[in-house]
C-alpha cells in the first residue's frame, strides 16, 4: 500500500536544502530582521514576475485584502461584490476591512465569479470586485476588467491560490488596480510560516501600502496614520526569493500530474473533473473533483492511507460568523459544490508512483459500486 499524504513540507525543504541552507545562513549573519534587504529584493522580483510596478510584503493574505480594500478608500457604506463559492477568509477579510460583502453565485461548471452574474448584482453602493482565482484557476479577466473600468468599479484580484497561473498569457495579478496573495506554506508558492502581499501598478496604492503595513509610519519615530504591524518577514522572504524562481517549474510539474489524474479518471463513475479552460492555463494549487459520493469516496480512500482534503464543505453563506448577512438558498451553485467538491493529492512533491495509487484507488472505488 503506498500512503498518499497531501502536503510533505519536509520533502520539499530537503531537495532545497543546498540552496537554501547558504541563504538562511547569510539571512542570519548580514541581514536586518525587519524589513531587510532580502524583503526588497523579492518585492522586486515578485513584481516583475506578475507583471507590475509593486508588491508590498505584508503578514498575511488577509491582511493583504483588509488593507488594499481600506487604502482604496473603501469602508462603511461600501459594497464589494465577490463570489459565493470561495475561501470564507476572503469574506471575513472584507468584513473587516468595513465594506458589506455582495455574494454572487458561481459559473455553473467552474464555480468561478462570472462578469454577467456581477453585473445583475451591481446597486448605487458596489464600489469594488473581488475575483478570486480558486483552486488555480483564473476567473475569466477579460469582460471583467471591462465591466468595472466602464462602470468606474475597482478591480481586486485575489490569486492566493494561483501562483503560476497565467490569463492570456500573463501571470494572474496584473490585470486590476490591485491584487493579494497568500504565502501560506500549503501555497503553490509557500513560506515556512504565514505571509502575504499586495500587487500594484499603482505608486499612490503602494506608497500608501507601505507605511500602512509598518504600523502607519512614514519614518522612525513619525506616525503618519493608524495601521497595523503586518511586516512580511525578512527570513520569509528570503525563503520565497529563493522559491520564485522555481515556481515555473513546480507548476509545469502540477500540471504534468493533473494530466495524469486527467486521463487516469476519464469517464469514472459520476465524477467531474477539473477543467483548464482558455484563455487561462491553470496552476493547479488544489485537482478538485466532484462526486455525489463524495463522502463515501473520501472514507474509502482515508482507509487506504490517502489523504484528500474539502475545500469549501461550508458555503460562505451558511458560515456562523456571517449570520444574517446572506440568503443561503439563493447560491445554488456554491450549495452544491460544498456537498460534492474533493481535493485529491497534488503537489509538485508528488512522484508519479503517488498519483498512480490515488487513481488505482478512486476507480477501485466506483467499480465496486
Amino acid at each position: 500500500m503506498v500512503r498518499v499524504r497531501t502536503k510533505d513540507y519536509g520533502r520539499q525543504y530537503r531537495e532545497l536544502w543546498p540552496e537554501l541552507g547558504p541563504a538562511l545562513e547569510r539571512i542570519f549573519l548580514t541581514d536586518d530582521p525587519i524589513l531587510g534587504s532580502a524583503v526588497e529584493r523579492f518585492e522586486v522580483d515578485l513584481a516583475r514576475y506578475h507583471g507590475v510596478a509593486h508588491a508590498i510584503g505584508v503578514g498575511s493574505g488577509t491582511d493583504a485584502i483588509v488593507w488594499t480594500a481600506r487604502e482604496l478608500g473603501l469602508g462603511p457604506g461600501d459594497e464589494v461584490v465577490t463570489c459565493a463559492h470561495t475561501f470564507a477568509g476572503v469574506v471575513s477579510a472584507l468584513i473587516q476591512a468595513g465594506v458589506e460583502p455582495r455574494l454572487v453565485d458561481g459559473a455553473p461548471g467552474s464555480g468561478l465569479l462570472d462578469a454577467e452574474q456581477v453585473e445583475r448584482a451591481l446597486t448605487a453602493r458596489v464600489r469594488a470586485v473581488v475575483a478570486v482565482h480558486m483552486y488555480g484557476e483564473p476567473v475569466d479577466l477579460a469582460p471583467l476588467v471591462a465591466l468595472c473600468r466602464s462602470r468606474g468599479l475597482f478591480l481586486i484580484e485575489d490569486a492566493a491560490q494561483a501562483h503560476g497561473a497565467r490569463y492570456r498569457g500573463r501571470a494572474v495579478g496584473g490585470f486590476g488596480d490591485a491584487a493579494v496573495l497568500s504565502f501560506h506554506p500549503s501555497k503553490n508558492l509557500g513560506a515556512f510560516g504565514d505571509g502575504g502581499a499586495v500587487l500594484t501598478s499603482s505608486d499612490q496604492l503602494a506608497a500608501r501600502l507601505r507605511i500602512a503595513r509598518n504600523l502607519g509610519k512614514d519614518g522612525k519615530h513619525r506616525f503618519a496614520v493608524l495601521g497595523p504591524n503586518s511586516k512580511l518577514d525578512t527570513l520569509q522572504a528570503a525563503i520565497l526569493e529563493l522559491k520564485l524562481r522555481h515556481l515555473d517549474g513546480w507548476v509545469a510539474r502540477r500540471r504534468a500530474l493533473a494530466a495524469r489524474y486527467l486521463e487516469g479518471l476519464a469517464g469514472v463513475g459520476d465524477l467531474i473533473l477539473p477543467v483548464s479552460r482558455a484563455p487561462s492555463e491553470h496552476a493547479y494549487h488544489l485537482f478538485v473533483v466532484q462526486s455525489a459520493r463524495r463522502d463515501a469516496l473520501r472514507e474509502h480512500l482515508a482507509a487506504r492511507e490517502i489523504q484528500t482534503g474539502l475545500h469549501y464543505p461550508i458555503p460562505v453563506a451558511r458560515q456562523p460568523a456571517f449570520a444574517g448577512r446572506f440568503d443561503p438558498g439563493a447560491f445554488p451553485v456554491a450549495e452544491n459544490l460544498a456537498r460534492t467538491v474533493l481535493s485529491l493529492p497534488l503537489s509538485h512533491d508528488h512522484d508519479d508512483r503517488e498519483i498512480d495509487a490515488v487513481i488505482a484507488e478512486v476507480r477501485r472505488f466506483f467499480e465496486a459500486g
